[in-house]
């Protein structure tokens, strides 16, 4: 089901995946809801212990699909330029991407849930709070907006794929230096 057909384009260093989910700071979390509509929102994210944790207010639309139809696609990309070509119908993109698939697990434990929340201060601001966080915090927190709990989700794959099409700077399009001829 979860295969690329475009095998050329297969990554399976895992690990270049490994350093890619861990390194890339946006991820988009793909729903359906209860209509079969197509639901898509981008969420800071963590690769920890072969999953990927992300958080909400525990309100809202999200959480809403979310707990009634935990099946999800996390995909995370990089585009890294425009690959030329004397062929204009041959230029490509330079890109990584990874797509997970997996049930959305709202997490129950508070103390699991800090330990995932200080996974995700860690990689936004590194070194920035003083103090960990502790799960008595979690269960006291509360949105400012509608007072519901933050809710911590984890995706275990039950599927993963990645794509690649990495390429030199000399065969990217350099606008700069384009201009400038």
């Amino acid at each position: 089901m979860h295969t690329i057909r475009y095998t050329k384009r297969v990554c399976t260093d895992e690990s270049i995946i490994e350093a890619f989910l861990n390194e890339t700071r946006v991820g988009v979390v793909s729903m359906v809801d209860d209509q079969n509509i197509p639901y898509a929102v981008p969420v800071n994210f963590v690769w920890y212990k072969g999953s990927i944790y992300f958080h909400g207010m525990g309100s809202g639309k999200k959480e809403r699909l979310l707990l009634q139809k935990p099946s999800v696609c996390f995909t995370l990309f990089h585009e890294y330029g425009t690959v030329v070509d004397p062929v204009p119908c041959h230029a490509d993109t330079a890109y990584r991407s990874v797509m997970i698939f997996g049930k959305a697990q709202k997490l129950t434990d508070t103390e699991e849930s800090a330990l995932v929340l200080q996974k995700l201060l860690d990689k936004y601001t590194p070194h920035y709070y003083k103090h960990q966080l502790a799960g008595s915090l979690i269960e006291k927190y509360r949105s400012t907006h509608d007072g519901k709990a933050v809710s911590v989700y984890k995706i275990v794959p039950t599927a993963l794929t990645a794509k690649e099409n990495i390429a030199q700077e000399s065969e990217l399009f350099n606008n700069e230096a384009f201009l400038h001829e």
